[in-house]
């Protein structure tokens, strides 16, 4: 009988902890409470008990290295934040001021809310390990199918019953009463935008999940575009209707969100995918600017007729928003009186108000920055904000380097790649990353994509005659 070289099966228990985690964390309002929090942080921390390294590569391993640098720097940064003697750093000058004002001594902090730091270290520290427990369990192949398999579907059902919700009920959310967006779908996550920004990562999925059934039941060889859609039509699989319409489901519940910012930047990053999914399928010379034609029209088609919602808030509100403009420049001074170690983790709502600019309307309270990066850097200063953004682009460059190794292996890290691409864009125009429900399954998939984007072409092996099981 022949023999087969396949991978050794380990992780058993952290892969199904991965997966509870990536199904259930956008469940409880987007997990933004601190209980919530705690919760994923226990469970993924047993997950990662439970982790085994075998199976582990140099890269991963090198991987791995990469992401305790950036711990380092996190913890270095932390420490002089909580702690009544820092090592470099100087106290905020606000200690001083409340000193003089209250004539009594109060020990200075380089965070202006003492140790608020420690208690903001929740979420951070869930998507931490959410990326590392990604990064190990899916060394296995079949795990990392099955990551994509359970995101998608639990993408679903909660876009599913987001629709049901709005329809049926708008003011409620989960068993809440809704205070905010009613009339606008939030699925589970109290935020439109995040919600549109979860959704629009589940279409995703979804997409590529279509694209690669789509092209496995075309015809070996060059692909005639034109003949495609007969092909389709004619040779219809049930496989296929039901990822159409799974993912026409979740698309649906993305514009359903109206968000702006959350819909247009799913919507270009599924038009990327598109392309790089059938790179090698599309004519020498102007196939590639055709394609991105192409799958804008249709993206934009979408955008008209099912997402006339989405068109009028641009029409109403235009493309931006003249008081994050100005929040914007606020944070920018913000940052530069404390560049080095910011104004301490979780503490923007407390810092933001002595900067906030007099053409900002006085109305509402304004405790987010609507740009992550920004916000980062005035709590965490700018050379920790700098390690970080060096660990996206070695985090990029890894996912695309085994996005070219071939189309049956490019699935997984195109995926971590689209839904990277999506959760970054936003996180530039509003707070979606900073979500845990939404921020945790972005991580767990990152690390799922870096895993198998840095598995060797051959496994540790282990004699059997099973044969390989396919990615579906």
């Amino acid at each position: 009988m022949a023999e087969s070289i396949a991978p050794i099966k380990t992780n058993k228990i952290s892969s199904l902890i991965l997966y509870a985690v990536v199904a259930g964390a956008p469940f409880p309002f987007g997990s933004t409470s601190h209980s919530a929090i705690a919760v994923w942080c226990g469970v993924l921390g047993i997950g990662l008990l439970f982790a085994s390294p075998r199976g582990l590569n140099k890269s991963h391993l090198a991987l791995l290295a990469g992401i305790g640098i950036i711990i380092a720097a996190y913890g270095f940064v932390l420490h002089e934040q909580l702690s009544d003697t820092p090592w470099i750093a100087t106290p905020d000058p606000i200690w001083a001021q409340a000193s003089a004002a209250l004539g009594v001594p109060i020990t200075p902090s380089v965070s202006i809310v003492r140790y608020e730091p420690f208690y903001a270290l929740g979420a951070p520290l869930a998507c931490l390990l959410a990326l590392i427990c990604g990064l190990i369990v899916a060394n296995d192949r079949d795990h990392a199918a099955l990551a994509l398999r359970v995101m998608a579907w639990s993408g679903a059902v909660y876009a599913a019953y987001g629709i049901a919700s709005l329809l049926l009920d708008p003011t409620m959310l989960l068993w809440r009463e809704k205070t905010a967006y009613v009339g606008n779908l939030t699925g589970t996550f109290i935020n439109r935008n995040t919600a549109a920004a979860y959704f629009g990562s589940c279409s995703a999925v979804w997409l590529l999940l279509l694209l690669q059934r789509i092209r496995e039941r075309l015809p070996k060889g060059p692909i005639v575009w034109m003949k495609v859609p007969g092909q389709i039509v004619t040779d219809t699989h049930r496989d296929i209707l039901i990822r159409f319409t799974v993912f026409f489901v979740c698309l649906a519940a993305m514009f359903m969100t109206s968000s702006r910012a959350g819909v247009m930047v799913s919507l270009l990053a599924m038009v990327i995918a598109f392309v790089i999914f059938f790179r090698r399928d599309l004519p020498r010379g102007k196939g590639l600017v055709v394609a991105l034609v192409g799958a804008g029209c249709v993206a934009l088609i979408l955008l008209e007729f099912i997402g006339g919602n989405v068109g009028a808030r641009f029409d109403v509100g235009g493309v931006a928003d003249q008081g994050r403009i100005e929040a914007y420049r606020s944070t920018l001074r913000m940052i530069a009186d404390r560049p080095w170690f910011g104004i301490g983790l979780g503490n923007f709502a407390w810092g933001f108000p002595p900067y906030r600019s007099a053409s900002v309307s006085m109305y509402g309270v304004w405790d987010r920055a609507h740009d992550t990066p920004l916000e980062f850097a005035a709590e965490m200063g700018i050379p920790l904000t700098m390690v970080v953004a060096v660990g996206w682009v070695v985090a990029f460059g890894v996912l695309i380097k085994g996005i070219l190794r071939g189309r049956r292996r490019a699935i997984v890290p195109l995926t971590a790649l689209t839904v990277s691409l999506i959760a970054l864009s936003h996180s530039l125009v509003d707070f979606s990353l900073q979500i845990p429900g939404y921020a945790i399954v972005v991580f767990a998939l990152l690390g799922v994509g870096l895993a198998q984007s840095s598995q060797s072409h051959e496994a540790r092996p282990q004699i059997s005659t099973r044969p390989k099981t396919p990615l579906r």
